[in-house]
């Protein structure tokens, strides 16, 4: 991942409905742990974690990020000014501001300026004529203790203007070559030096850590954003689009990876799609289908009006696929031996089975034991039977000599060969093939899903389903495919 945002729950104390806000302090940093250990693995050398947060545990969280991150890595504690209305009761501060930490993966991360707008420029001007165009005047003084670069400087009227305490910023080899190219000149009385900052060399502008509203936006901004894709009940404190674009102008480039693991309304999905960037995002409960499919859905149409829409020119386009993970394949009975669980049914255990065998789920209408393929000779079957002599004899000769077949069943029992199958026991045979039973975030993830065949089935016509639009030139595919896309559920 080259960019990680998320947006956890601050921990308050108040009673948010999408999620379990305000549990004890250390339970909450525990949590946060385990998620801050994953999500530095996740990240590419050159990545950036980003963390929006509030004074209830922003410090602790700090530090908490300086364990797992190293506090090398610290970047920034930037102030967003979320919001610019007074309010709270006599007596206390009106809270006008969160925080965004951030951390980089490794050194190999590199900040990106933002955009310059006429409105950085109003420093710059031209009293002298200079032909190079505008100027600023630029600090001299080093910020660190040079000897080196501690001399003293004589003027045309021969006065002696001595160094800064910790020497100047350039050598005295820079200094006269910039003095005589006129980009260093004296002040009048000879007092000090003046050394000029070009407008024409400033292509961006450097980011600072404070983010006013009218730059980033506002929690009431993003809430109105939200009205328009969600009816009834949403998220009292979603983040604008213009936050994470924000974000995502400093941290990422087109066709990067950015990953949510607290998707919330999905303002990162959305932002990054009309970026053109990749993303993944994560969330729990149903408001992944009342708040993030439907806001995405407007996105993708070009419905989406609001938000960085017209600020990026986004017009629609591109897709998502989504996935619900599906209960564990494997887990202990009483006496804890492995078995299947018992909420998988026949389809579910042999599409998971399919997918840790390396086999592309696609049943037979006409073959009871073709539940999937892997190349065009090669085929899976998957049972809960016990197997006797006589049905794997039935199974070598339907399947032929032509074909192999991989026969996963709970036993078996044979008297002959049968040099076309392979049997193998579950849930032995995939008990190697991931972790099981884990309820924590210690689960390694691996062996993950592949993209369907392209081209896909023809989508359907108009009134024949919902759209689908072309993919935008500017959105990359997750899985570097082209073409035309639409969102579809799978299970885990």
């Amino acid at each position: 991942m080259k960019c990680v945002f998320i947006d956890p729950p601050y921990n308050t104390g108040s009673a948010f409905t999408h999620y379990d806000d305000g549990v004890e302090h250390s339970i909450w940093l525990s949590l946060m742990r385990d998620r801050l250990e994953i999500i530095r693995r996740l990240l590419s050398e050159d990545g950036s974690l980003w963390i929006t947060i509030d004074d209830n545990e922003a410090h602790y969280l700090k530090v908490l990020c300086d364990e797992v991150f190293g506090r090398s890595n610290f970047l920034s504690c930037s102030i967003w000014n979320h919001s610019v209305q007074s309010k709270g009761y006599s007596g206390k501060f009106s809270v006008h501001h969160n925080y965004v930490l951030v951390y980089q993966r490794s050194p190999s991360f590199v900040l990106k300026d933002l955009p310059r707008q006429e409105e950085h420029n109003v420093n710059y001007s031209n009293p002298d004529n200079d032909p190079r165009g505008s100027w600023r005047s630029g600090d001299v003084r080093n910020s660190l203790v040079r000897k080196n670069l501690m001399y003293n400087i004589t003027t045309p009227s021969g006065k002696t203007i001595q160094h800064p305490s910790k020497g100047w910023r350039f050598s005295r080899e820079t200094f006269d070559k910039e003095l005589a190219e006129g980009k260093i000149k004296f002040s009048p009385d000879e007092s000090r030096i003046i050394r000029k900052i070009y407008l024409a060399d400033q292509e961006g502008r450097v980011p600072e850590t404070i983010w006013f509203a009218q730059d980033v936006g506002t929690t009431r901004e993003a809430s109105s954003e939200v009205r328009a894709f969600v009816e009834g009940d949403f998220f009292d404190t979603p983040k604008p689009e213009r936050l994470l674009k924000r974000v995502l102008e400093i941290a990422t480039n087109p066709g990067d990876l950015v990953l949510d693991s607290f998707a919330g309304s999905g303002t990162t999905g959305a932002v990054a799609h009309k970026m053109g960037r990749r993303w993944i995002m994560v969330e729990l409960g149903e408001h992944c289908h009342t708040h993030i499919i439907p806001r995405l859905q407007k996105v993708i149409d070009g419905e989406d009006k609001g938000g960085i829409s017209e600020a990026v020119s986004w017009q629609g386009g591109g897709g998502f696929r989504y996935y619900t993970l599906a209960p564990s394949l494997l887990q202990q009975d009483a006496y804890g031996q492995w078995v299947i669980n018992k909420e998988y049914n026949a389809e579910m255990l042999a599409q998971a089975l399919c997918k840790l065998e390396g086999f592309t789920y696609a049943p037979s209408d006409a073959h009871y034991w073709m539940h999937g393929h892997s190349t065009e000779r090669d085929y899976i079957y998957v049972t809960t039977a016990n197997l006797n002599h006589e049905q794997l004899q039935q199974l070598s000769d339907e399947a032929g000599a032509e074909r192999s077949l991989l026969v996963l069943c709970t036993a078996f029992g044979g008297r002959g060969d049968y040099p076309n199958l392979t049997v193998k026991k579950i849930p032995k045979q995939v008990l190697s093939r991931c972790e099981w039973g884990h309820d924590d975030y210690s689960l390694q993830i691996e062996n993950l899903p592949k993209a369907p065949p392209f081209p896909p089935d023809p989508l359907p016509q108009a009134g024949e389903g919902r759209k689908s639009m072309p993919v935008n030139v500017a959105q990359g595919g997750l899985f570097d495919e082209g073409g035309e896309i639409t969102w579809q559920r799978s299970r885990r």
